[in-house]
């Protein structure tokens, strides 16, 4: 059968429909990946002439996905649409919805072969683990979800050609993204882990967490290295440094077999120094730790991440001490939290030099943890599609002062980095009218950031050259994303109408501004 991908563009490649792909394609399906806007949108479709049509989403774009699949159903009455990804899983609800017939909760590969096999078959479509079934009169058929698959290198490879094929904007980009793992051992209240952990799968950390094996791992870089452009690897994994054995092994091994640069998220109260040491030598040049908030009530009481101040700040001296780029992850406007709270986060950082400061708002995303604290607090909305489409410009959490916390967000990076100027942004975030010259100030400082990233990846492979100089290559980067927003807005008549009819928001459709 011919399947179709359809999404707007992401910040890095979409490795869950990557997978989905490569799993169809292992079981004699045809698959394509079409980003949106497009202008030659319907043509293209046509052209395919898919007969199952999948989306993968998070809460905060479903109304848009929604709308696509209307414009989808019109094209062709007699496709099959299928939902998956992190919303539907949390929120199968969404089914109800116009023109789709089912949704995957979970992880999907093996639902989703399932499933379009069936379809290809005629059969019962009813009775599919990890799927839910809209029948012709409307009634859902609800299925619990399989058992996870426990060995990853099983499950093969992801399709990059699916998305590379569709895209030069992630073909072409020498940064590539990999992910060695699957599940999380931390139980963090505002993050979906521990949901689909204990609410959808009801498993224990040891079936829950999985990992590939380095030999699976060094085999999917070295097929990057002979077909595509490839100069350093983002590591997706939540917790990189969660096996000791595993580290080890792959300190050994990447920078003889591999030798590129490359970054990850790291556990603080796991963190090491011989940790730090084994990523030095492997080609490590940046490594996040998860601060989300100084003040310890939030941190471990409100959000659950089990880590104390003091190993926060030790885990960033062990990072900075072994030259590599420190950046934190940080989380504001948490549930009962103070502007003064959150500028307490903001010294945290300052007092540990951090060098890319990320910040985020927090989100309470359906069926959290943290979600259930907010509603009992009145301060949240069970209006899913209300729920902010970006989770770094606004909160859906009712403050007092909400502005304050959104502001304070704008102006993050830059008085971490500058800490003289946390004065003039203590006075600066009670503006209401100034929210949008914030936003382009933050917009530009963090792409500011990713060039400093950019520098160091150049530096651990002695290249030199135009571009590996900072200041061009930021006007570089600006320039071209101011480009890319207006070829969006002006792409034709094609383009313009379908990105008014799914209310796009054109920041979704370049490369991230932050990392």
């Amino acid at each position: 059968m011919r399947v179709l991908f359809l999404s707007t563009f992401q910040a890095q490649e979409p490795l869950g429909v990557m997978y989905l792909s490569g799993a169809l394609k292992a079981a004699g399906h045809e698959t394509k990946m079409i980003f949106v806007p497009d202008p030659r949108f319907p043509a293209r479709f046509k052209e395919f002439d898919p007969d199952v049509v999948c989306y993968s989403f998070t809460t905060g774009v479903q109304v848009h996905v929604a709308g696509l699949n209307k414009i989808v159903k019109k094209m062709k009455p007699s496709v099959v649409s299928i939902a998956g990804g992190a919303h539907v899983t949390v929120v199968p609800e969404f089914l109800e919805e116009d023109g789709f017939e089912a949704i995957c909760r979970g992880e999907g590969e093996e639902a989703l072969v399932d499933f379009v096999n069936r379809v290809e078959e005629g059969g019962d479509l009813t009775n599919i683990p990890n799927i839910w079934f809209k029948a012709p009169d409307g009634v859902i058929h609800k299925n619990e979800p399989r058992p996870l698959v426990a060995d990853l290198d099983s499950i093969g490879w992801c399709d990059r050609t699916l998305v590379y094929d569709a895209s030069d904007l992630y073909k072409g980009s020498e940064r590539k993204v990999i992910k060695t793992d699957r599940g999380c051992p931390m139980n963090c209240s505002f993050c979906f882990h521990h949901a689909w952990k204990t609410k959808i799968y009801k498993l224990s950390n040891n079936e829950y967490v999985r990992r590939r094996s380095v030999d699976h791992v060094i085999e999917e870089a070295k097929q990057i290295i002979e077909k595509y452009p490839l100069t350093y690897v983002h590591f997706l994994d939540d917790i990189f440094n969660i096996n000791n054995k595993w580290l080890a092994e792959f300190a050994e091994r990447w920078p003889v077999e591999i030798g590129l640069p490359f970054d990850v998220i790291l556990m603080a109260n796991m963190v090491t120094d011989k940790h730090i040491q084994l990523l030095k030598k492997a080609g490590c040049v940046y490594a996040r730790i998860a601060f989300e908030a100084a003040d310890d009530h939030m941190r471990n009481a409100v959000m659950r991440k089990n880590t104390t101040r003091k190993q926060l700040v030790r885990a960033a001296e062990h990072i900075k001490r072994h030259g590599i780029r420190l950046g934190s992850l940080n989380m504001l406007g948490g549930p009962g939290a103070t502007i003064e709270d959150d500028f307490e986060t903001v010294k945290l950082n300052i007092e540990c030099k951090v060098d890319h400061p990320l910040v985020s708002l927090l989100q309470p995303y359906p069926m959290t943890d943290i979600n259930e604290m907010t509603q009992e607090m009145g301060v949240s909305t069970d209006q899913w599609d209300e729920f902010p489409t970006l989770f770094n410009r606004t909160t859906s959490i009712a403050h007092k002062n909400r502005h304050y916390f959104e502001n304070l967000h704008k102006w993050f990076p830059l008085v971490v980095r500058h800490g003289w100027l946390l004065p003039l942004a203590q006075k600066a975030i009670r503006s209401r009218w100034l929210c949008r010259p914030f936003t382009w100030m933050y917009m530009l400082y963090s792409e500011w950031l990713v060039t400093e990233q950019n520098a160091l990846y150049y530096k651990a492979q002695s290249k030199t050259g135009l571009k590996t100089v900072p200041i061009l290559d930021f006007s570089s980067r600006v320039i071209t994303k101011g480009f890319v927003r207006l070829a969006t807005v002006v792409a034709g008549k094609g383009a313009s109408k379908i990105a008014m009819k799914i209310k796009l928001n054109d920041e979704r459709a370049v490369a991230h501004m932050e990392d």
